[in-house]
């Protein structure tokens, strides 16, 4: 049996890390935590692709279709948008308004050969929808093979 140096306070020490730990990990400077809610709101984005298409859908509800600009430049597609909501009500204890502002942008890369000038895009219940049409000389092309 070895003998053991008796330190009284290593588990009130060891307790002490975890929780400095556990408030950095909280309350740190890359912690959400304390941001107020929906300061960076980003919304959520589903692209598919066909032979013919490019399809961009980004959920983005509450929104006017007048507040979202979207963009192309080159093959880069930006989203970009300003959220305003406001809230009121008076009963007759008391009054409150509440409000909340926030702008985002979302850049995605198209792939190459997409015809800039017939783009289309629709807003409908929340989501938005970009349909992007390809170049003729992008598009597959089936080869058939022959048997002989």
């Amino acid at each position: 049996m070895d003998i053991m140096e008796w330190k009284p306070f290593r588990e009130v020490s060891k307790l002490r890390s975890e929780m400095d730990r556990l408030w950095d990990d909280y309350f740190g400077s890359g912690r959400r935590a304390l941001k107020p809610a929906g300061a960076e709101w980003i919304p959520s984005v589903d692209v598919s692709e066909t032979a013919d298409k490019v399809t961009v859908k980004a959920e983005i509800p509450g929104m006017d279709s007048k507040d979202i600009d979207i963009s192309l430049s080159g093959d880069l597609l930006t989203i970009k948008g300003e959220k305003k909501t406001e809230r009121e009500e008076k009963e007759e204890n008391y009054h409150l308004v509440e409000r909340s502002y926030g702008s985002f942008s979302r850049t995605l890369r198209l792939p190459g050969g997409v015809e800039g000038d017939k783009i289309e895009a629709s807003y409908k219940q929340g989501v938005l929808t970009i349909t992007c049409p390809k170049k003729e000389e992008v598009k597959a092309k089936v080869i058939e093979i022959k048997a002989e």
